[in-house]
């Protein structure tokens, strides 16, 4: 699945994004965020803690980080704590 820039809110130890389809409260996922001002790629695991909406109106979805590198944190504090692509 792609996000958006205008679908993603990345927080300090997780990230909010909208969704077409609902994820289950606990599921672990992976993802690879990539900041639209450099080359940067952060890969990271996570737990979805919150899901909310329908399917009329799309999902907000809820996922906290777990089990970070410090590579990855370092390079997620260099990314604003906003939109991303």
């Amino acid at each position: 699945m792609s996000l958006s820039a205008n679908s993603v809110i990345l927080r300090r130890n997780g990230i909010e994004f909208r969704s077409a389809k609902p994820f289950s409260p606990w599921k672990e996922m992976t993802m690879t965020l990539e900041s639209p001002r450099d080359d940067g790629r952060v890969h990271c695991t996570g737990v979805v803690i919150g899901c909310t909406g329908n399917k009329h109106t799309g999902y907000h979805v809820s996922m906290v980080f777990t089990s970070l590198s410090r590579q990855a944190q370092a390079r997620l504090s260099l990314m604003p704590y906003s939109q991303l692509g």
